[in-house]
């Protein structure tokens, strides 16, 4: 087990400092761009451009991969996402960062797709629970501190663009210069979403309805509070609340969701975030105590909700089907993180900041009626017939599903350790 670890130990220090540059980056646009008074419709693009990059980066990236080999594939993704760092501290300009936005967003589908595969191929199905675990912490670790970098930096100078440019170049060397073999090429993603929805129209539905939710927050949730007189720092720690309160949810919501109906438990999460959202634009809370309480049950509501829906398709799939399905929901997923920037950037833009929550609140909502429309047609599967529940964690690319431990215990084989193309 140890010596497992120890091989991919330069790959999950990559994988930190990626994540690293990726909390700080994405929260430092919409800081700075609020601050120079961009509308917030063009702030939500910023959003839309990464989330449509990042979809065709899972849909292409594995051809470029295959064409150049991985090695040299990461290098070059890692450097275009650290030049763009770079470049929008330089040019301070919403058109010209909308636009480089959609590039960090296919570069950055590659470079995870690239680790994860890599992992992948170094786990066995005794070390895949471990690594697994240690890849999902990294991630929800390096998000969370690069956001609170934001405020250790004047966010109005190119000084904290700079220091997101260096996490990525930290984050190009473990990897390149790791004497691990590279993998096998990646596999094609295929979306097929008339046998998705035949399986499991909820999920569909929900997942598409939560990307629309969560895209719309994480995008413009900085945003949010810029406009409404939070500093810097308050924006940065109510940023990571919501995810930190969704880590401590996966559990509770997960092993409820064993016992009942997971369309239950779909509608009654979404319904406390929906909830949550409304109570955001009625109260309006002055007192940032209040705020950080408001959002800490809002993330944990909303952000258990991606897991339960895949957990729920699951159990009306073949075992052997994991990771397709599973690959289908997560990009069905990325379309609606591609919608809700699109839809909240206007609404907040004609209702104010708090408008934000309404998308929210209308997408949670839609969820929990069609979840309970639904539970009227189709009837339940006993307790005993369900898949366990499995966190998939923060979940990247399709890549990052083959890691799982799920699929290795549905007859994934890591296979022989490849070698690096055209060498």
């Amino acid at each position: 087990m140890r010596k497992n670890l120890l091989s991919v130990f330069s790959l999950l220090l990559g994988t930190l400092f990626l994540f690293l540059g990726n909390g700080l980056h994405g929260l430092l646009l919409p800081v700075r761009g609020s601050l120079e008074g961009y509308a917030t419709t063009i702030l939500g693009l910023l959003g839309t451009s990464w989330a449509t990059g990042f979809v065709l980066g899972c849909l292409l990236a594995p051809k470029i991969v295959k064409r150049i080999g991985h090695v040299r594939a990461f290098s070059g993704f890692a450097s275009l996402i650290a030049i763009i760092a770079l470049l929008t501290g330089i040019l301070v300009d919403p058109v010209w960062w909308v636009a480089l936005r959609a590039v960090t967003g296919f570069s950055i589908a590659g470079t995870s797709m690239i680790i994860e595969s890599w992992l992948n191929e170094r786990a066995t199905n005794e070390s895949r629970g471990a690594i697994f675990s240690l890849y999902i912490a990294i991630t929800l670790f390096g998000v969370v501190g690069g956001q609170m970098m934001v405020p250790l930096g004047d966010v109005g100078t190119p000084i904290l663009f700079m220091v997101a440019g260096i996490l990525y170049c930290l984050a190009m060397l473990p990897t390149t210069l790791s004497t691990a073999a590279s993998p096998q090429p990646l596999k094609q993603v295929r979306l097929d979403i008339p046998a998705l929805f035949r399986t499991s129209p909820v999920a569909c539905v929900g997942i598409v309805l939560i990307g629309i939710a969560n895209g719309a927050f994480g995008t413009l949730g900085a945003v949010f509070g810029t406009e409404a007189g939070l500093s810097a720092r308050t924006v940065a720690l109510m940023m990571s609340v919501t995810i930190f309160a969704g880590a401590v949810m996966q559990l509770p919501a997960g092993r409820i969701s064993d016992r009942v109906d997971r369309r239950y438990v779909l509608a009654a999460l979404s319904a406390l975030a929906g909830l949550a959202g409304l109570l955001m634009v009625l109260m309006q809370p002055g007192s940032v105590m209040l705020l950080l309480l408001v959002i800490a049950v809002y993330g944990a509501a909303a952000n258990a909700l991606y897991p339960i829906a895949v957990s729920h398709a699951n159990d009306f799939a073949h075992p052997e089907d994991f990771v397709k399905v599973s690959g289908g929901l997560l990009l069905l997923y990325g379309i609606g993180t591609i919608i809700g920037p699109t839809v909240g950037g206007p609404v907040m833009s004609a209702t104010g900041p708090h408008g934000l929550f309404l998308v929210t609140f209308a997408a949670h909502a839609a969820i929990a009626l069609y979840a309970i429309f639904r539970s009227r047609r189709r009837a339940a599967l006993p307790a005993a017939a369900r898949e366990a529940y499995t966190n998939p964690g923060t979940l990247t690319t399709p890549e990052s599903l083959r890691l799982s431990p799920r699929a290795g215990q549905h007859g994934h084989d890591p296979g022989a350790h490849g070698t690096e193309d055209g060498k």
